[in-house]
């Protein structure tokens, strides 16, 4: 099953569309780290349609990017269509995306993301709007099922499928679990038998290792990372590793997850328009740069305190100052300490 876009790998790694995280400075982060395809923030297609600013604004990417999805979600096809067609006329990127999965409230209140899976004759609706929008490749990303007792996800796949999309991304979780539970990656095992199109592998994620074990355990043609990579982008190198038989490179030093985390600060400011506001967002990703770190509950509040991106480097500096003997070691996925020299 071949993908209809380019990748480089046979088994490629995506970036997730996340809102709030998966913003242009950090898919190019990840891009450079080892991710084959990465995907915009979900973006409503009323506020596409209507060219709002700040919607319009997140379409931005650059060409260190591709391969790159948009993804767009909505309960109007008329609408889905309109979006579709803007994103390909002003934007071209490799293929645009539909969020069947989004289970917040303020989403699904008006059946976008998730809640389209009640009515699955929405769902191939929807489809043919964004088709009928655009001629790049249309993929879907999808739940479950919206709660246990609407849970069959391998005739939302089929029916998303019989609609005309490309490729479909499965999350093994109904819209009620919320993020609660263990996702069920037999499910994506099933819908990869089900479908004559790639089956991309998402959910519960956190390490290399999880990567290596979804693509073994389920047969998907490709694994998506999702919060997975906060703080931790290297995790596409070591998961390309691993499925490529090859030594897995260490995570990096907490020197070196420092310089990680002022290179993504140094793209965020690049890209931001409002350098403060741009600063109190990145906090997020500062606490997530320091986490299994010895010593880090001061130095997190700190970081979370930040107003300004040029306060970062005193941070950090004042951290390695004060744990001479920490710099140069390598926090492992289960919280153990190493030298990097090991």
């Amino acid at each position: 099953m071949r993908f209809p876009y380019p990748v480089e790998h046979d088994t490629p790694l995506f970036l997730a569309p996340m809102a709030g995280v998966s913003e242009s400075p950090f898919r190019r982060l990840c891009r450079r780290w080892g991710a084959d395809v990465v995907v915009t923030e979900f973006l409503s297609a009323e506020g596409i349609r209507r060219e709002n600013e700040a919607t319009l604004a997140k379409l931005r990417f650059g060409a260190d990017e591709r391969t790159i999805g948009v993804q767009i979600f909505g309960a109007d096809p008329a609408a889905m269509r309109d979006a579709a067609a803007l994103v390909t006329e002003v934007f071209q990127p490799e293929f645009i995306d539909i969020n069947f999965g989004c289970p917040v409230k303020k989403v699904v209140k008006r059946l976008g993301g998730s809640g389209c899976l009640q009515d699955l004759g929405l769902v191939a609706r929807v489809i043919q709007g964004v088709i009928d929008g655009t001629h790049l490749p249309v993929t879907c990303k999808i739940r479950s099922g919206w709660s246990e007792e609407m849970r069959d996800p391998v005739r939302i796949a089929r029916v998303c499928e019989d609609a005309g999309v490309r490729a479909i991304a499965l999350h093994p979780r109904t819209r009620t679990q919320m993020y609660s539970g263990q996702a069920r990656w037999s499910e994506i095992a099933d819908v990869v038998q089900a479908v004559r199109i790639p089956v991309i592998g998402n959910g519960d994620i956190k390490h290399a290792a999880d990567a290596d074990r979804m693509r073994r355990e389920t047969g998907c043609a490709a694994v998506m990372i999702a919060r997975g990579s906060f703080g931790q982008p290297w995790i596409f190198a070591q998961a390309r590793a691993l499925f490529e038989g090859r030594a897995v490179p260490a995570a990096p030093s907490v020197r070196e997850r420092f310089a990680v985390a002022r290179e993504h600060a140094k793209m965020v400011t690049e890209y931001e328009v409002d350098r403060r506001g741009a600063a109190l967002e990145f906090r997020k990703h500062l606490g997530w740069y320091v986490k299994g770190i010895p010593d880090s509950a001061e130095l997190r509040k700190r970081l979370y305190a930040v107003t300004a991106f040029d306060e970062i480097d005193e941070i950090f500096e004042g951290y390695l100052a004060a744990h001479p003997g920490l710099a140069e070691t390598v926090v492992a996925p289960d919280g153990s300490l190493a030298s990097a020299a090991a």
